[in-house]
């Protein structure tokens, strides 16, 4: 059976995945002092392969404490025109993307989570290869940053799964029809 792909990202109300300076540190609900993870344990638990580009990586990179890769046990695949040496918690892929998803998902194992960043996203539902779209929604306008969603991207309809509030924070999960 085919793995999912799975594009599990935080967003803002208005489509922006980071602010106009490329920083995420608007992401949280209504209360600061919410100590829920907005269910993604969960959705941690389902998948076991992690794809990114070198910007989302170069981020993650910095967020993390030295030596310490948040993914640490899931296959992390960073892609990227500029590969480095592969690490013991990420490789470098330089191939066509869709071409890699579509290897990756004939592979054994679990779904496979888009990461990031937005024009990974974008290709990717360029190619109609998302088969899950799970939006967490903050409550928040940006106005302005990095856009999820690009202008030329054709339309897909979906099914909306489940979704639930928490803290302000809506979380979504919709199925390509």
């Amino acid at each position: 059976m085919k793995r999912k792909v799975i594009l599990y990202m935080a967003v803002s109300l208005d489509g922006y995945i980071a602010d106009r300076a490329g920083n995420i540190g608007w992401l949280g609900g209504e209360s600061e002092f919410y100590q829920g993870d907005y269910g993604r344990g969960g959705f941690l638990s389902i998948v076991d392969t992690v794809v990114m580009g070198r910007e989302t990586y170069k981020h993650l990179q910095e967020r993390s404490p030295q030596g310490n890769w948040p993914y640490a046990g899931m296959r992390t695949y960073v892609i990227t025109h500029r590969p480095e040496p592969d690490t013991e918690d990420v490789r470098f892929v330089n191939s066509r993307l869709s071409t890699f998803i579509h290897r990756l998902q004939e592979e054994e194992g679990e779904n496979i989570w888009i990461y990031g960043g937005a024009d990974i996203a974008n290709q990717l539902i360029r190619e109609n290869l998302i088969d899950e779209y799970h939006l967490t929604i903050m409550p928040l306008i940006l106005g302005g940053g990095i856009r999820l969603f690009g202008d030329r991207n054709k339309e897909i309809k979906l099914h909306l799964v489940k979704s639930s509030e928490k803290n302000g924070v809506i979380d979504c999960l919709y199925e390509r029809i």
